[in-house]
């Protein structure tokens, strides 16, 4: 038992999720021709790009799947979106030859009200607020305090100035309804230019975002392949750079993009950089030692457990968006065959 625990202290490490990444690239490009060809029975794919990694690797995967002439990419800005995203998208799209169009989503959701509904509730906790000044939503890290992650709120005035306050549930949960407004709106363009394409959409989580419910039910959670939610960031970016994905892409920190403050997804969502992350979740997937996961992830053993605590929780807590809608009684036979 000690000698099996040594040899699994001394293999694991951040080599663990080394990939063959033409191997992989092969597998993922044969699973969606096949996907196409079957039980989908689409000519191509249509996806939006954020200029993030997993977006890239998508696309880059798409247009050796179908070829580039088949894959239709869709920039989506708003007006609190980052102009560094679209200007690396169209660099995705110019890499690999994919054809695209800018759809400026935020005319449609100041028509909704997403914007004044999102300020209504941070006017709750900052009366003051107004459309001159900035926000997000950061997380308190599981490795902190008694575990439990607390949501606060971070506002900058228009002479920069940054609060951070504490959020009640209602004005938390009335922030996030109204932000995934501009997921569901991308969505809603993407399956508008499959359908007229009679194209597939793909969607763009990776393992660690799959498995957490990183993504909005009928948003960017919405999709009709998902070609790389097997794989752990750190695969993706294996994957990237065997595929060509430019450098600066590659090097860029992972963001949200959807907040008018910067805002990367460690302080929103996650426990740890993504890197540890994935060794964390690996971990847990396959059984190992916590204090061997501990230590290839640089984590005390208490740190440790309540990363993996933080892991349940969310799997627990964001179930529900993995589910299909709930039937009283089987319908059709239909989709199982």
């Amino acid at each position: 038992m000690n000698m099996h625990k040594a040899d699994t202290a001394t293999a694991f490490s951040a080599a663990t999720l080394s990939i063959d990444p033409a191997k992989e690239a092969d597998k993922i490009v044969a699973a969606l021709r096949e996907q196409l060809r079957g039980p989908l029975r689409k000519r191509g794919l249509v996806l939006g790009l954020s200029g993030g990694i997993d977006s890239s690797v998508c696309a880059a995967l798409a247009a050796r799947a179908v070829g580039a002439k088949n894959v239709y990419a869709l920039f989506m800005p708003e007006n609190d979106s980052d102009p560094e995203s679209l200007r690396l998208g169209r660099t995705i799209a110019e890499t690999f030859g994919i054809d695209s169009v800018v759809e400026d989503i935020g005319p449609s959701l100041q028509a909704m009200g997403c914007y004044d509904r999102r300020d209504a509730f941070i006017r709750e906790l900052v009366p003051e607020y107004t459309s001159a000044w900035a926000s997000k939503i950061v997380i308190s890290s599981a490795l902190e305090g008694d575990g439990y992650n607390i949501s606060y709120l971070v506002v900058q005035d228009p002479e920069g100035k940054q609060t951070k306050l504490r959020m009640t549930p209602s004005v938390y949960l009335g922030i996030v309804a109204a932000t995934n407004m501009k997921q569901r709106t991308r969505k809603q363009l993407e399956y508008f230019h499959a359908d007229r394409l009679n194209y597939a959409v793909i969607g763009t989580p990776n393992r660690l975002e799959y498995d957490q419910g990183f993504f909005v039910k009928n948003g960017d959670g919405a999709a009709d392949v998902k070609p790389i939610a097997h794989l752990y960031k750190t695969q993706v970016y294996q994957l990237a750079a065997y595929l060509g994905v430019p450098e600066e892409i590659c090097k860029r920190p992972p963001t949200t993009d959807t907040y008018s403050l910067q805002q990367t997804q460690e302080e929103f969502y996650f426990s740890l950089p993504y890197d540890r992350m994935d060794l964390c979740l690996y971990g847990l997937n396959n059984n190992l030692p916590a204090d061997v996961v501990a230590t290839a992830a640089g984590l005390t053993a208490d740190q440790m457990t309540r990363v993996w605590a933080d892991i349940a929780a969310k799997r627990k807590a964001t179930r529900y968006l993995h589910l299909a809608p709930q039937l009283v009684e089987p319908v059709s036979e239909i989709a199982s065959k």
